[in-house]
């Protein structure tokens, strides 16, 4: 199996754990609460009735919650289960969020037309081993003068070990990262134990890629914070804003990026 089969097969198996999880919450999101996080939502241009295409979009919180604030929305992700389950919240939410099947990198022969927007958020890019490609395919789908927008944990983070103890991985992208993991971010006694394989990208590959394709750099910024509490021992230290306890604010836990494609 290539890297796709593996990684698919532990997404598929994450649905179900991270649809009952108190982490998504979604009988609350049904009911209107939003899951998006003040990182993205303040760089979001205004939504109305703007096109805006979703990259692996797990079962489509994020998607629905940018169709609410008025965006026509098509979200993409590799995992059929998370696809079909995506589907089925929309119309339990009475969204019009559309969904797709379909790796990143297959996007422009899968989804037709050009969007006003990209979007993509915590967690996706690595598992792609080539940023070079996705930004193409970023590219590819904007209009001219389109948006891409990204929120995403640092590079720093994922330079640890699982307790943050010291560091094992590059910061740079050198190979493919094979790694085993019990439970889930949203669930960490779901029982389930599966192989993932990823990959780490600094920031020189990111927005390198991001200028090569055309696109401008409109927004940077660094945050000392995790919307979520999804790493090991973390605490809240404000509402909706969490460290991990070994290191405090010392290090960047997330960042955010808006790019404009020139032409």
């Amino acid at each position: 199996m290539d890297y796709l089969d593996i990684n698919r097969i532990a997404w598929n198996e994450r649905v179900d754990p991270h649809l009952a999880s108190e982490f998504y919450a979604v009988p609350q999101f049904i009911n209107g609460l939003s899951s998006l996080k003040e990182i993205e939502l303040t760089i979001l241009p205004p939504l109305e009735g703007k096109t805006l295409l979703h990259l692996q979009c797990h079962f489509g919180q994020d998607s629905i919650s940018l169709s609410r604030m008025g965006a026509l929305v098509t979200g993409i992700d590799f995992s059929d289960k998370a696809i079909d389950q995506a589907r089925n919240l929309a119309s339990q939410c009475n969204s019009d969020a559309q969904f797709i099947c379909t790796d990143v990198y297959n996007v422009p022969a899968e989804v037709p037309g050009q969007f006003d927007i990209v979007f993509t958020s915590y967690g996706t890019i690595g598992w792609l081993p080539d940023l070079s490609n996705w930004a193409s395919v970023i590219s590819q789908k904007l209009k001219p003068g389109g948006q891409f927008i990204i929120a995403d944990f640092h590079p720093v983070i994922w330079m640890f070990d699982a307790h943050f103890s010291y560091v094992q991985y590059s910061y740079f992208n050198k190979g493919a990262i094979i790694e085993t993991e019990s439970g889930t971010y949203a669930d960490k006694s779901a029982p389930i134990t599966r192989q993932t394989i990823g990959w780490n990208h600094s920031f020189g590959e990111i927005i390198d890629a991001l200028l090569s394709q055309g696109l401008s750099i409109l927004h940077f910024n660094e945050f000392d914070y995790s919307p979520y509490n999804c790493f090991e021992d973390m605490y809240e230290y404000e509402r909706g804003k969490y460290r991990i306890n070994k290191l405090g604010d010392k290090v960047p836990y997330c960042y955010s990026i808006s790019a404009k494609k020139l032409n």
